[in-house]
């Protein structure tokens, strides 16, 4: 019988890739961990590691054993959420990460929401883009993620985890300068127009820059990015301010008037699919589907211009 401690590590070494990582992360130290996978080798019998440079990378039987432990691992997701279900209240802490958009407009309410209706569960909130909220939710880091899909960029789907829909929300072409007229021009010659302006966007790696760059180039320039940042409100100021062009979803006015000229983007291009995801077998816990629930009505409460 292998040990489920020992199996947890070699399954923390997978997603976090190093070591070092691995013992930050569970506040042991790196030779503690290396031990403890040495003596799941001699309970497995054959090699788990193998080094590649200075880091160390699984082997082949590694890889099947970690797909094992993802299996027991999700029964015993399911064992506590039926496990909590079956308490009268809902206790413990709830840990989310959110993109910053969706944690101005959506959780503040969602979390007044679960105070009122669970007020002995604890709930911790975390700003995390989804590119690094992901992996951490797959390594044990937070309970629940909210994430964003851009048009034409699918998200990677692991099946460790399971997405929910939560809403489709808007993305809009903002001028740094006041409407020439009426937007008769179409969104085509509109977002063309921009092609000499200087631009803010968010950094490059992120699902957002890929959009907003494939976007422009699909018109016919390449834009003048003199702004980097995943601060969307920052974003914002720059064009209340005049110095760039950008493009912002509508959860950025958090259900208020929008303060800058927008224009509508071509057709296809016009929404972000905003989704909670959670680890296979969590989804049935009381905790997310309170949490679930309290985001649908921050939804459906007028959060979203």
């Amino acid at each position: 019988m292998f040990d489920l401690h020992r199996l947890r590590l070699l399954r923390e070494l997978k997603h976090r890739g190093t070591l070092a990582a691995v013992a930050a992360a569970l506040s042991y130290a790196p030779s503690s961990v290396s031990q403890q996978l040495s003596q799941l080798e001699t309970e497995v019998g054959v090699p788990l590691l193998e080094p590649v440079g200075r880091r160390v990378r699984l082997t082949e039987q590694a890889e099947i054993l970690v797909a094992h432990t993802e299996a027991v691992l999700e029964r015993l997701e399911r064992a506590e959420a039926e496990i909590a279900a079956s308490l009268t209240d809902l206790t413990g802490t709830l840990r989310i990460a959110s993109f910053q958009t969706a944690a101005l407009a959506l959780v503040p309410t969602a979390l007044g929401l679960l105070r009122e209706l669970h007020p002995q569960l604890r709930v911790h909130v975390t700003h995390a883009e989804p590119e690094k909220a992901l992996p951490a939710l797959q390594a044990r880091d937070f309970d629940l993620v909210l994430a964003e899909e851009y048009p034409g960029n699918p998200n990677p789907r692991p099946v460790e985890l399971e997405q929910e829909d939560l809403l489709d929300d808007a993305l809009h072409l903002a001028l740094p300068r006041p409407a020439d007229g009426s937007d008769t021009a179409g969104s085509m010659a509109a977002l063309r127009s921009l092609a000499d302006h200087p631009w803010v966007m968010e950094p490059e790696g992120t699902a957002a820059r890929h959009w907003a760059m494939t976007l422009c180039r699909n018109v016919g320039f390449e834009p003048d990015v003199r702004f980097e940042t995943t601060d969307l409100l920052l974003h914002l100021r720059l064009v209340e301010q005049k110095h760039a062009a950008a493009f912002l979803p509508g959860l950025v006015w958090s259900g208020q008037p929008p303060t800058v000229t927008l224009r509508q983007l071509p057709r296809g291009q016009r929404t972000r699919r905003i989704f909670t995801v959670v680890r296979r077998g969590r989804s049935r816990h009381p905790a997310i589907q309170a949490c679930r629930n309290a985001l649908q009505r921050a939804v459906s409460q007028g959060s979203v211009a």
